[in-house]
């Protein structure tokens, strides 16, 4: 079974081989909190009962506390909460599964069946509750004439009955799930053809699904606009492209996708309740709409696209139906306080701009509309609800950004000032702007990123020690293994996770093989996993804990790549991403150049292999190739998705190599082979 993350481009360019927790802002400078043993720090002698590790899957007594003491006493998830997120449900898929064209299972229908009752010992209560309510599936009526499908990927589809057909938005991550979520609203409401599809933003779980909603036939898909924000193309194909493999290799982790669903494992993301496994698409768009207030009419139906670029993705929009009186929010307000540097990794997301953009909307939309409904989670009602929504979105972000930048202006640095911050007031009223999936913590540290950078502009990090080297210096100064190990297993037996995995990680970096300090430290990321309130948080401690347990990695071999994904990709940018392998000392001749020429789309690319990089050129051939390589883009893909071979090609003349052929081979011999498995959890 196909492995997804929400990095389309890494996927789909493996074979290329491009490729308590939740701390707020607000309020006013406090001391870091105490830890509940700091007393017996200076204790090195663990307690007898834990001379080892509890067995996997049990909760500690201190997390059993911690738990108990998060549960929701404040009417969090109160009962018009917990009706908006089964309101209009129509139908809901009755099979057991989504199937792949292999009859392999996408996506269980039943896997968090289990999400039921009082929270386990094992589970943040209100993350618990989040990921009930996040769970519920089904096709539901959000007015008369919008509808969405929930609970079958991580994102919500949502349809509106135009006067022809569907307007499908943000057709799920997979053409599978897709596919059953819009045979699901025909098979409930009346079978029409889809007649628009919109993306609202750039990231795959808003478009791979795609194939699966429009028709094969080419004449009719030509006549289906597809409308997106400006720069969706580009972005979609690039913002994790030169990065990918190491983007995805970390979302293995963020989204549990080594995890078994149950009480001990995976309960959901905060974001809904999981990535579905399928097959990813692209297909470009027809339009791409910028700027504010941009009205257009779509199979009969009026929309005020708003430009939301720069806030959770790089190219987003929002929009306004005003014949519903409805606002679709798109990922920028949904049911939990977002990323703003998510655990996949990225580039900082703009909090300001988000805050602002979040007012706009309520200014220019807040009294039109009486329901908002997003690509994630499940909708409210009601004019005052709509203005409520914004206006606690609005508020998380803008405190985020204020506060870190109040505090970092004070002299706090990127690791003291989520220590110095509580949450926002309306943390603690509203679900929405509650860490289930991004967090306060992670939230301000990336802030601060987005101005400062990493550093903290404390000399003694700006040139540390690498990690091992590092790991090992600190384990001799603790007094060597066994007084580490000591200190780890105390903190551990306080309750203080923090600290014990601080310490068992330095024995683990400090030496690789130490299986019981690795033991240790799963234990400890485990009960830390059991503590939070995001998801991501306890997937990510949850999964590199067993990969500490049994080496358990996620991706063990490079999966198959979309030829219409590859097709998408701007030749640049497919040069710039072999560039980021370039290996210089595997190249074993003087630099050179070669010329790389495409006769399908009439471009030329030439690139310098030189001692330290390679240099692409598009556009600019070289005067003097040690070789050219002509071909079409069509095959050249292949050749790097590996479905071709240069030798097969050259017979049939469709690859042509004029010039030194040992320069093709040099440079194609000199880039890496990115593993998809690297180790996280340990050096």
């Amino acid at each position: 079974m196909k492995t997804p993350c929400l990095l389309a481009v890494w996927r789909t360019l493996l074979l290329l081989s491009l490729s308590g927790l939740a701390i707020g802002c607000g309020g006013d400078v406090a001391e870091a909190p105490t830890p509940k043993n700091a007393e017996a720090l200076d204790d090195q002698t663990p307690e007898p009962a834990l001379l080892a590790p509890p067995e996997p899957g049990v909760a500690t007594p201190a997390t059993e506390a911690a738990n108990a003491e998060a549960r929701d006493n404040s009417g969090l998830f109160n009962d018009q909460v917990v009706a908006n997120a089964k309101r209009g449900l129509i139908a809901q898929i009755e099979a057991p599964a989504i199937l792949n064209k292999k009859g392999e299972a996408i996506w269980r229908v039943d896997a968090l069946d289990f999400v039921n009752g009082a929270a386990p010992k094992t589970a943040h209560p209100k993350l618990w509750r989040q990921s009930q309510l996040a769970a519920i599936h089904g096709v539901f009526e959000v007015v008369d004439g919008i509808y969405q499908v929930r609970g079958y990927d991580l994102a919500v589809m949502s349809v509106i009955r135009g006067e022809t057909g569907w307007i499908v938005i943000d057709p799920l991550t997979s053409v599978e799930a897709a596919a059953a979520a819009l045979a699901l609203v025909n098979d409930a409401l009346g079978e029409r053809p889809v007649s628009a599809l919109i993306y609202t933003h750039s990231h795959a779980d808003h478009f791979g699904g795609a194939e699966g909603v429009l028709p094969e036939d080419p004449d009719a898909r030509a006549r289906i606009p597809i409308i997106a924000p400006d720069g969706f193309t580009r972005e979609a194909v690039t913002e994790n492209l030169l990065a990918g493999p190491h983007m995805g290799r970390r979302a293995v982790l963020m989204f549990g996708r080594t995890l078994a669903p149950g009480p001990a494992g995976r309960i959901g993301v905060g974001l809904g309740p999981g990535l579905s496994s399928g097959s990813i698409s692209l297909v470009p768009p027809t339009e791409e709409i910028s700027g504010d207030n941009v009205e257009r009419a779509i199979d009969g139906v009026r929309f005020e696209f708003m430009d939301a670029a720069g806030t959770e993705a790089p190219a987003e929009f929002m929009f306004y139906l005003p014949d519903f009186r409805a606002f679709c929010a798109a990922e920028v307000v949904t049911g939990t306080l977002h990323n703003t540097l998510t655990l996949r990794g990225a580039k900082a997301r703009d909090a300001l701009r988000w805050s602002k953009v979040i007012d706009r909307a309520l200014v220019d939309y807040g009294d039109k509309s009486d329901v908002i409904f997003a690509s994630h989670h499940w909708p409210a009602w009601g004019e005052d609800a709509v203005k409520e929504r914004l206006r606690a979105h609005r508020d998380a972000y803008r405190a985020l950004h204020d506060q870190t930048l109040r505090r970092a202006n004070a002299g706090g640095t990127i690791h003291e000032i989520p220590e110095q911050s509580g949450e926002p007031a309306v943390a603690k009223t509203h679900p929405g702007a509650r860490g289930f999936y991004g967090s306060y913590a992670h939230n301000a540290k990336a802030v601060y990123q987005f101005y400062f950078g990493w550093w903290d502009g404390v000399p003694a990090n700006f040139y540390q020690h690498g990690a091992v080297p590092r790991a090992e210096r600190f384990v001799a100064a603790m007094g060597g293994r066994e007084r580490t190990l000591e200190a780890g297993k105390s903190a551990f037996a306080q309750g203080d996770y923090r600290w014990a995995a601080e310490l068992f990680n330095q024995l683990v970096f400090a030496a690789s093989e130490d299986k019981e300090a690795a033991t240790w430290l799963a234990a400890t990321y485990e009960q830390l996993g059991y503590q939070a309130e995001s998801g991501a948080w306890r997937n990510y401690f949850l999964a590199a804990a067993q990969e500490l347990r049994t080496g358990k990695r996620g991706p063990s071999e490079l999966q198959d790549a979309s030829q219409a994904f590859l097709a998408s990709v701007p030749t640049a940018d497919l040069f710039d991403a072999l560039a980021v392998r370039y290996r210089p000392e595997k190249l074993d001749r003087d630099p050179f150049q070669i010329n790389f020429e495409f006769t399908d789309t009439n471009e030329k690319v030439g690139v310098i292999v030189g001692a330290d990089a390679i240099i692409p050129r598009f556009g600019v051939p070289s005067n003097e190739p040690a070789a050219t390589f002509e071909t079409t883009r069509a095959l050249f893909n292949e050749l790097v998705l590996g479905r071709r071979r240069a030798i097969v090609l050259m017979a049939t003349g469709k690859l042509k190599i004029k010039g030194d052929r040992g320069a093709v081979t040099a440079f194609f011999d000199s880039l890496d082979q990115p593993p998809a498995d690297f180790p996280i959890a340990s050096p």
